[in-house]
Order: structure tokens, then sequence, then C-alpha cells
């Protein structure tokens, strides 16, 4: 029996294929080859198409049962994993109205700064646990006042994954999670937040059927299995954001446990039972995949947008042509901790929340044409990432937090030993890495929405730990101060 994961990202769609009793991953494939298109029509703007999503995804599934070599038909439920905070929006019919507006798009910060101050900040954040900032319902707000015919013929609202488990199932369903990473839930109240709905003007019903994270979403529709060669009726049992599936992918679900990723964001994703918040929305709270009314787990979220991204430009722009990311890693070994005074501001890629939605754009400090070369820049840059993750992390101490070790997956950001020493330097933290991915996590997330595991620790009992990295107390001393540099660099920008 096999478990099918899909992780739909804004880079990549991915899809994996699990064997439910060793847990083994038994083929995987991803699509597009090359990054997929992020459409910028204005400054701040992102988007892409959903149908692309789904063309993507198709590929990747036939890519991975070819490569898994097994009988399509004995794959038994399909988990979704998928980028989150993005908006798609359908008609009646459920036909896409317009290109989805992504998760990095900053154009409607100011919708989410007027409903902050409007509805109250004190209010927002005890019941949202968020400023409405940039995320699902501001830009639906957008749509309603720059889009007006289009809005008057939206049915139902989805996030990147809900559009996804439609297109299996012909079902328009969400989540709790999902809705908490729009900024429609209430915490307090328990529902929909009327808050937020009446301040915007958005109709009740708009908003998809609410159905448990661990759960059938859905079954796959004969003509959707013809496709692409899989059992008609294959039931959809689990769906969620990319970085609450990174979590359990990590089996990261309890109080103080914490996970990382460094794909073309960067996030450390901790797990607390108590409603807290920042006050200055700087991380943000969202409901977790395994949270109930009854029982709070609750993930924190520090997100930098400029991480995976900074990397690709520097590779693209910077470094000598051709070079691989494996080659880039091994020229920033060659480099003294701290780049010899020369520092990078990763912020780059649209508003950042750790930065209150401030648009600061990425910018190389200390550069002294006498020292530095293309290689003081190539580590620069991993350095101002790990840094950017130090700033942030420092919010999450504040809100309960003690994070004494990562877990993430032996991947992206995670392979360079630059950046996982400096990590684990300058934070003070074990780095723990792992043998999983976002489609794994989604595959075994649908395992458990089955019944066909009876827990979360009987799902990742075969987790499979890499390699552990732990602070080097004299170069963990470097790394701070190295951090202190950058971070009275980046406090300057900020005045």
């Amino acid at each position: 029996m096999y478990l099918l994961g899909c992780d739909i990202g804004s880079s990549s769609v991915k899809a994996s294929i699990v064997d439910s009793q060793t847990g083994l991953t038994t083929g995987a494939d991803f699509y597009p080859r090359e990054e997929a298109p992020i459409n910028a029509l204005r400054p701040g703007w992102a988007e892409q198409n959903p149908d692309d999503w789904w063309t993507y995804l198709k590929n990747a599934i036939r890519g991975a049962v070819v490569n898994a070599g097994i009988d399509p038909l004995e794959i038994a439920a399909i988990g979704i994993s998928y980028q989150m905070h993005g908006l798609v929006v359908i008609d009646k019919n459920q036909k896409v109205l317009r290109p989805s507006i992504i998760w990095c798009d900053s154009r409607s910060v100011v919708y989410g700064d007027r409903a902050f101050r409007t509805i109250g900040e004190k209010k927002c954040l005890s019941h949202l646990l968020n400023s409405p900032g940039n995320f699902t319902a501001a830009k639906l707000a957008w749509i309603k006042e720059y889009e007006p015919h289009l809005y008057d013929s939206v049915d139902k609202f989805m996030l990147p994954g809900d559009f996804i488990a439609m297109r299996m199932t012909g079902e328009v369903v969400t989540t709790i999670s999902g809705l908490s990473e729009g900024i429609f839930w209430d915490f307090v109240k328990n529902k929909v937040s009327d808050d937020i709905m009446n301040y915007f003007g958005f109709d009740g019903s708009l908003i998809p059927e609410i159905r448990p994270t661990f759960a059938l979403q859905g079954e796959l529709l004969g003509s959707v299995a013809a496709e692409l060669g899989l059992r008609k009726g294959t039931p959809v049992t689990y769906r969620a954001g990319d970085q609450p599936n990174n979590a359990l992918s990590l089996n990261v679900l309890n109080p103080g446990e914490i996970a990382a990723t460094g794909g073309t964001s960067g996030v450390v994703y901790g797990i607390n039972d108590k409603v807290t918040y920042d006050k200055q929305s700087r991380v943000n709270t969202f409901a977790h995949v395994n949270h109930t009314p009854e029982r709070n787990r609750l993930g924190v979220l520090l997100c930098i947008n400029g991480v995976g991204i900074l990397n690709s430009w520097v590779k693209k722009n910077v470094a000598p042509e051709g070079i691989s990311y494996n080659q880039m890693n091994e020229v920033a070994q060659t480099v003294p901790i701290g780049s010899e005074g020369l520092s990078i501001i990763p912020f780059g890629n649209g508003a950042e929340r750790v930065l209150q939605n401030k648009e600061v754009d990425c910018s190389i400090q200390g550069l002294n044409f006498n020292i530095h070369n293309k290689n003081h820049v190539i580590r620069a840059a991993q350095e101002g990432i790990v840094f950017s993750f130090k700033y942030g992390m420092e919010i999450m101490n504040t809100m309960g937090l003690d994070i004494q070790v990562i877990r993430a997956g032996k991947t992206n950001m995670f392979l360079s030993p630059v950046f996982t020493e400096a990590l684990a330097g300058v934070t003070g933290s074990v780095i723990e890495l792992y043998d999983t991915n976002g489609a794994v996590g989604a595959a075994k997330g649908a395992g458990i929405g089955a019944g066909i595991y009876n827990s979360a620790e009987e799902a990742f009992s075969s987790l499979k730990k890499l390699e552990v990295i732990e602070p080097d107390g004299l170069k963990a001393d470097k790394y701070c101060g190295a951090f202190d540099i950058w971070k009275d660099r980046l406090e300057e920008i900020l005045k």
C-alpha cells in the first residue's frame, strides 16, 4: 500500500510516493525542471497561474509513479502541501477568475494595516493572533476594490492547496489551519472572524466548507484518475500549508519543538500551547496541523522572504558562470567568518513581516574594493540569511519559545556547511538534519488522515536523522560578533 504526497511550491511542484509499511520513499519527481515563473506586472506584485500548478503536478505525479515502479492503483491516499497565504478565486462553475496573488506579493499591505487600526490592534492580536497584514484576507480586499466586476463573480476564495484539492475531487473545502493563515480565524470565538468579514464587507458564502486537516477532503474524480492512471475514488485525506506541513514532516507537533526551512523563503517554525502573539506582528501565529479548540497547538512562524532567492541571485549574477550550488558552498568556506567585514542585508523580495511589512530592499554593507571579491559576496549572502533568522528568533524568544534544537530537512540552504555552522554558532542551537521533505510529509499526513497510521509517532517512526551540527564555542563568538555588526547596519537602515 502506498501514499502520494504533493507539495505545491512557488518554485516547483513535487510529488513523492511512500511505502506505508516501511515509511520509505519509493519514487519522487518535480516539475518544472527550472524554477517556475513568478509574474511581477508591477513592483511588489507576485502572481502565478493556478492552472500551471495543476499542469506541473500532473507531470510530477506521472514521473513519481514511473520512478517508483509501482502499480499506481495501489496508492491508498493522497496528501497536499502548498505555498501559504496565496489567494485563488473561482466562480460558481469552479473556473479560476484571475492569476493567484501569491505569498510574496506586497500590494495589499495597506489594506491589512487599515484593518489593523480600524478593528483595533489589541483586538486583532488577541483574537486573530496577527495583524491582517499582507495575508489572504487583505489580498481579497484588494480585488474587491480594484477589480469589482471580477469580485462580483467570485463564488469562493481559496488557498492554493484548496484549489489543488478541488481539481482532484471537485469539492471546494478548506481547513481551520488554512483560514488562520489567511487571517480569517478568530481563536477566541473558534470561528470565522466576524471582525474581518464585516470590516472588509465579505459575504460569509465566500468561505468554503471547513473540514479537519486530517480527514477526508474528497475523492479523486474519475476523469482525473483516468488522466493520472490512479484509482477513481482515491481519498484525499490531508492538506496543510507548507510550513505546518514541513513541521509535520519533521515530527514537530508538541510545545517547544522547532522546525526550519531554507528554500525560496526561510522559515523558523515553533510549536506553542499558549495563545501568544508579537505585539508588532513581526512573527505570526497560526493553527498547527494538530490544533483543536480543546487543545492549543499553535505554530509561531518567522518568515524571511529573501533566502533561497538571494542565494539564487548570487549564483546567477555574482558567482562564476556555470558554478553549482555545491561549488558555491565550497567557495563560501574559503572566506573567514564574518566575510572580513562584508554584510548583506537579505530583504530584497517584497515586504518583510519581520520588519513590520517594510520593503527595505537588499543591500551590501561594508564593501571594500581592496579586500572583497566574489567569494566574500557568496559567503556574506549565506551569513546574512542566517543573521536574519537570528534577528527573528530573538522575537520568538520573547514569546516564550526556548530554541535549543532546530530540526530541518537536509536540502536547500541546509546543504551548506557554512549556513548550518553559522546558524548553530549564532543561535547556540543544535541543528538536526533529516531525510525528509514536504511531499513526504504530505504523504504521511495522508496516511494519518486515512487511518492507515494510528498516530503521528507511528507515521514518523522511520524518520532518519542524517547529521547533527553543534555550536563550536570559538566560532560561535566570531559569528555573534559578525551578527552584532550586521544588526547595527540593519537598524541604521530601519531608522
